[in-house]
């Protein structure tokens, strides 16, 4: 007996708000932007920090389903569509899963090789003028990168549709933690042949100091769109394997993805997670999910391909 998502079926946005916690201690290391540092902001009289960004969260997402090992979906994923991009050796060397911009990679759209680049102008060509039909749309990203309809993708080379194929992100994440206070550390890097040596060539001992933070409250927010995968209009069987890809994402990067750097390991506090919105849904465990996965790629399996291009400069 599959996952009941009845509870889905009248909801037009899945909100999910996960509590965590560092895996061991109190402190963890947050992010960081050159021109900036850590992202503090201030919400009212509450210090914040934004531990984690959307970007680099979707980022983390699309990874829970892909096999750094073999270069390939992992096995609960075998069969989705995608596109894998090898060099003119036959040598692996990306693909949409992992690409930045997945099917507006330049390694597939800039490639002299076009074989895959005319089967989308093919396929997208009815939209040259005209409204974009949505519908049409959705269906090519289905048969070439099924993921690019939970994660968004903006096609903008003018051949195909004059540039103007986009689509929002269905799933978006994001960390923040409240009430925080710096933990201030630092350490030595020491040079036990010569202390006093050129630290401008790495001899020397170096002292450095080092900034992390505690928080009260760190949580993970996560926003699912079920509208937008409702208003694409390709069927029961494709929504369904879109909501379950969706969760599936959410619940492997709570149960095991969540080492965002060094320093900052995190961990769910309650391995149940509920639903804010619908209020009472419960995010079902990574065996339901897995099973559920599979049984809903297989009975769209016939929509989807992989396809292979060579990446020729």
């Amino acid at each position: 007996m599959g996952i009941d998502l009845t509870q889905l079926d009248s909801t037009r946005r899945l909100l999910i708000e996960a509590d965590l916690q560092p895996v061991q201690g109190k402190r963890f290391q947050p992010t960081g932007f050159p021109d900036l540092g850590p992202a503090t902001y201030q919400a009212g009289e509450t210090a914040c920090l934004l531990l984690e960004s959307a970007q680099s969260m979707a980022n983390r997402l699309e990874a829970t389903i892909w096999d750094e090992g073999s270069n390939r979906p992992i096995g609960d994923a075998a069969g989705i569509s995608y596109v894998a991009i090898d060099d003119e050796a036959d040598n692996y060397l990306t693909s949409s899963i992992v690409e930045s911009h997945r099917l507006n990679s330049p390694y597939i759209l800039e490639s002299k090789d076009k074989t895959f680049f005319d089967k989308l102008k093919n396929s997208l060509g009815v939209m040259d003028t005209g409204p974009i039909d949505r519908s049409a749309f959705a269906e090519t990203l289905l048969t070439y990168d099924v993921n690019s309809l939970l994660h968004g993708v903006f096609l903008a080379k003018k051949e195909l549709a004059g540039g103007r194929l986009r689509l929002a992100r269905v799933i978006s994440s994001f960390i923040e933690a409240e009430c925080i206070q710096t933990a201030a550390s630092g350490g030595v890097k020491n040079d036990h042949v010569d202390p006093q040596g050129d630290t401008a060539k790495g001899f020397g001992n170096v002292p450095f100091h080092r900034e992390e933070f505690t928080a009260e409250k760190i949580t993970a927010y996560f926003s699912v769109d079920l509208q937008q995968i409702r208003a694409y209009g390709l069927g029961e069987d494709v929504t369904h394997l879109l909501t379950v890809l969706a969760l599936y994402k959410i619940r492997a990067l709570l149960d095991g993805d969540l080492r965002l750097r060094t320093a900052c390991d995190l961990e769910l506090k309650d391995d149940t997670v509920v639903a804010r919105k619908p209020s009472g849904f419960e995010l079902p465990s990574a065996p339901d999910l897995s099973a559920e996965l599979q049984d809903a790629i297989g009975n769209c399996k016939h929509k989807m391909e992989v396809t292979t291009v060579t990446f020729e400069k």
